[in-house]
């Protein structure tokens, strides 16, 4: 069907004869060949040749200032003023010095947004981690390359990329680098282009290296074991959870959160805080933090500065008298940049197409090409050794007649016949016979001839070796792993991002000012707990509880308090009784398990009001053994909600007390048999999983049943059962001393 023709937009009569010229070069197109024509080319180059970087984890920005540098000899030379790089770059790169002079800062080690920097710099290179710290001019400034970049540029000359005319057509460039090492996954990199964005962060050189050797050995390898967690160049705590981390590396999408690192220097009553998240700034920390200062969210600083000088980053905190450093911290970190989430977007062009890929992925996709490169290096080598032995051939042709070479090339009248009278005369081809014309007078002797001859042995041996290597995929896979077990031994450095596991995080919960009111507490013995106020309780006092369920334990505190809850499973639950609503007698309360968020079949056998931590606690276990605890041993900087280990599960816990002052306790076995002792008998333990002292001796088919303040007990005659040195095996037990006979007389 024929395209029906759009009327012609009507003239408007104007005097001014440039507008007239202006209305008539006007056309109209419609929104959708704009975008198509105008705006499609545009968004792809931007893609393409700006904003994403490539499997050799370089933007074309980045590769043509680095090989700028590789071509001035800036690999081995001293080094120059930086405005002559960006001089020599822009032959490559024609987006004007400002921003040449901007990538190359970044990729600088003064600067310090990479792990393993590309540019040796010298002078004021600013810093990654401060926003208005500006960098000087290039006059000013000097840089080479750094050692590392010999593994970038590695046989660049033997064929391993392709080569590309630059934006003029005037000189070539490289399409990628050769990097011998996983590049695209050490060095942290970030750009927008249209519509889509790119944002990798930066992992360990010595642990990409061992991952990408652990995938070539074996392409369905665990990567947690080698490639630990991302690494970042500012250091900081890396909270690492598993979960966040799985999906990265087999999405390539996802986030991960890391905090400062500080120090409180008691003597002057501060927090030094000396390593912040990468994503963030000295100065967005500090506005944050005065922006706290003045909505009084922060009464506990009295000044807060920025001492970072030559040796390092530091911000200081000054506190008032009577503060707690981890517990402002714990409360900067979830109100400040302090803690921060560092976003992953691993969109990589592969072949030209953005693509987002994994870790296991870009290993698949790097081993590939860096394989092809290794390939087209050992054939570029193979055809040089094939054109030298090619030419040793004809030069052993001329051995047979040395006299004759020289006769047919004086005899020869005209030098364009030379070569032709020499391969007629010998046999050889042009290319042999240029050469051996080329062979200079005093070199036309018999030792010198045998002596080149002498290495076509060697060569022949070496170009079937070459040819083996090509032919065996097996041993190409060999070069790649040596290759990487070089770069990770001479180049690898340790961590600098300490990575913490969830059960090693301390969880601060924020708290807020409540009132403070006197309040009860009771535990059920399947772990229903309630807080009820006084007056709630003189309405009602009976206690509801489940069927067959009774009191454990009962408090008078107050309505803030801190409490621990101790487990059937050697753990210890913290948090603080303002987290519990206030309830009546007449419900069966909170259940712990659900309200703790404990482990499956995790049950409540004690709590603990710690107070100010003084007193111990005395945990009797079933094989007479008993462990005295000191109760700092649960202290903890902020309000940490579990600790693993609270005493040893070495065997079962027979019963605990809290004792705040030496006294008597009566332990019971299963015999039964029973023993007094003071508890100023036992020592207390270093750690809070100590196995204990043997306390009561038993037979190997009894064991300890229940322990109790001798007050508590009906025991009558006491001295029949007081023991004045552990462990004792104790007296059996009376009839007018068990509780069954008292409860008969009741």
């Amino acid at each position: 069907m024929a395209k029906k023709k759009q009327p012609e937009p009507k003239k408007e009569k104007v005097n001014n004869p440039n507008v007239m010229g202006l209305r008539a070069a006007v056309v109209e197109q419609p929104i959708t060949d704009t975008q198509e024509v105008n705006y499609m080319p545009y968004a792809m180059s931007v893609i393409v040749s700006r904003a994403i970087p490539e499997i050799d984890g370089f933007k074309p920005s980045h590769r043509k200032l680095l090989y700028t540098m590789y071509k001035m000899g800036l690999l081995t030379g001293a080094r120059t003023k930086s405005a002559n790089i960006v001089g020599q770059t822009m032959r490559l790169n024609p987006h004007g010095d400002a921003a040449i002079y901007d990538t190359m800062v970044r990729l600088s080690r003064g600067y310090g947004a990479l792990l393993t920097p590309f540019v040796d710099s010298k002078g004021n290179f600013g810093k990654a981690y401060s926003r208005d710290m500006a960098w000087a001019a290039p006059r000013y400034t000097e840089a080479k390359l750094t050692a590392i970049c010999n593994e970038l540029f590695r046989d660049i000359d033997g064929d391993t990329v392709d080569f590309v005319d630059n934006y003029d057509n005037t000189m070539k460039e490289p399409s990628l680098l050769p990097t011998t090492f996983p590049n695209i996954l050490v060095s942290a990199n970030s750009g927008i282009a249209v519509g889509m964005a790119s944002q990798f962060c930066g992992f360990n050189l010595k642990e990409v290296c061992d991952t990408a050797v652990a995938y070539l050995k074996n392409p369905g390898c665990d990567l947690f074991e080698t490639l630990l967690a991302p690494d970042f160049p500012t250091g900081g705590e890396l909270i690492a959870d598993p979960n966040a981390l799985r999906e990265i590396y087999e999405t390539g999408r996802g986030s991960v959160r890391v905090r400062a690192k500080y120090r409180y220097v008691k003597s002057e009553n501060l927090i030094e805080i000396y390593e912040i998240p990468y994503s963030t700034t000295v100065e967005a920390i500090l506005d944050k933090v005065a922006e706290l200062i003045k909505a009084g969210k922060a009464k506990e600083i009295a000044d807060m500065r920025d001492e970072t000088d030559l040796s390092g980053l530091k911000l200081t905190i000054d506190l008032k008298r009577g503060v707690d450093p981890d517990k402002l911290m714990a409360r900067l970190y979830k109100q400040t940049t302090l803690e921060d989430s560092f976003p992953c977007n691993f969109n990589v062009l592969i072949a030209g197409m953005p693509r987002v890929l994994g870790v296991r992925a870009i290993l698949e996709e790097w081993t590939a090409w860096r394989t092809e490169s290794v390939r087209r290096r050992i054939y570029y080598i193979l055809g040089k050794r094939k054109e030298k032995l090619h030419l040793l051939k004809g030069l052993k042709r001329i051995l047979l007649d040395i006299d004759k070479a020289i006769r047919i090339i004086r005899e020869t009248e005209v030098e364009a016949e030379v070569i032709p009278n020499l391969m007629i005369g010998f046999g050889i081809d042009q290319v042999q016979a240029e050469y051996v014309a080329e062979i200079k007078l005093r070199n036309i002797n018999k030792e010198y001839i045998l002596k080149r001859v002498a290495e076509t042995a060697d060569l022949e041996d070496e170009i079937e070796d070459l040819e083996d290597m090509l032919a065996s995929p097996r041993r190409v896979k060999k070069i790649l792993v040596d290759e990487l077990n070089a770069v990770s031994k001479k180049y690898g450095e340790p961590r600098r991002t300490t990575i913490l596991y969830a059960h090693e995080v301390e969880q601060a919960v924020e708290e807020e000012e409540t009132p403070e009111y006197p309040v009860h507490i009771f535990l059920s013995r399947e772990g229903y707990f309630k807080k009820i106020t006084p007056q709630s309780l003189r309405m009602s006092s009976e206690q509801k509880f489940k069927e067959g369920d009774a009191l454990r334990q009962r408090f008078e505190t107050t309505s803030n308090a801190e409490i621990m809850f101790f487990t059937d499973k050697a753990q210890v639950y913290k948090t603080r009784l303002g987290e519990f609503d206030d309830t009546k007698a007449s419900v069966l309360g909170e259940y712990l398990p659900g309200k703790l968020k404990m482990d499956s079949g995790e049950n409540v056998i004690f709590a603990v009001l710690p107070g100010d931590y003084s007193g111990s606690l005395i945990f009797f276990f079933e094989n007479g053994k008993a462990a005295r605890v000191e109760l700092k041993a649960y202290q903890t900087t902020s309000n940490r909600r579990k600790l693993t280990g609270a005493y040893s599960d070495k065997s079962p816990l027979a019963a605990m007390l809290r004792v705040d002052a030496e006294q008597e306790l009566a332990v019971y076995s299963t015999e039964p048999r029973a023993l007094i002792f003071n508890t100023a008998l036992l020592a207390p333990k270093a750690t809070r999983s100590a196995q204990g002292v043997g306390v009561m001796t038993l037979k190997p088919k009894w064991h300890v049943e229940t322990v109790k303040a001798l007050e508590e007990t009906p025991i009558q005659n006491k001295s029949r059962y007081r023991v004045r040195s552990l462990p004792a095996a104790g007296a059996l037990l009376r009839q007018e001393d068990s509780e069954e006979q008292q409860m008969e007389i009741l």
